[in-house]
């Protein structure tokens, strides 16, 4: 069932050859090729609207992995352009983590937990439990 209208585009497709022979294949052929390819559009997008929930789920656990960084580099009194500094990269980057706009790479969530005194995995565990 899962490949129905691909499995219908082809028997249209024979259909039209036996029936009218190859000069009428090529307009069908568009045709049903449109077809499904709005089919697969249309599939696409329904999955896309049911993965708010995921879209959702992703935006808080970066707002409290944000919310763990923060608290970490006021906790050891610095500063983000220090913890910026020490990363090599941007204050806005630093900024952009702790109002969970983005996640730091791999890279430098290790280089936050080596600062923090602490473990990647401590970092993500915390913002998880928050």
């Amino acid at each position: 069932m899962k490949f129905l209208p691909a499995k219908i585009a082809i028997c249209v497709l024979i259909l039209c050859i036996i029936v009218a022979g190859w000069g009428v294949i090529i307009p069908y052929g568009i045709i049903v090729g449109v077809l499904y390819i709005s089919y697969l559009l249309i599939k696409a997008l329904r999955t896309y609207n049911k993965s708010s929930e995921v879209r959702e789920e992703k935006r808080v656990s970066k707002k409290a992995l944000g919310e763990v960084i923060k608290n970490h580099r006021t906790n050891n009194k610095m500063t983000q352009e220090f913890v910026a500094e020490y990363l090599g990269v941007s204050r806005q980057a630093v900024s952009k983590w702790e109002g969970g706009i983005s996640d730091p790479s791999t890279s430098n969530l290790i280089a936050l937990a080596k600062l923090f005194d602490t473990t990647p995995e401590d970092l993500l565990k915390e913002a998880r439990e928050s």
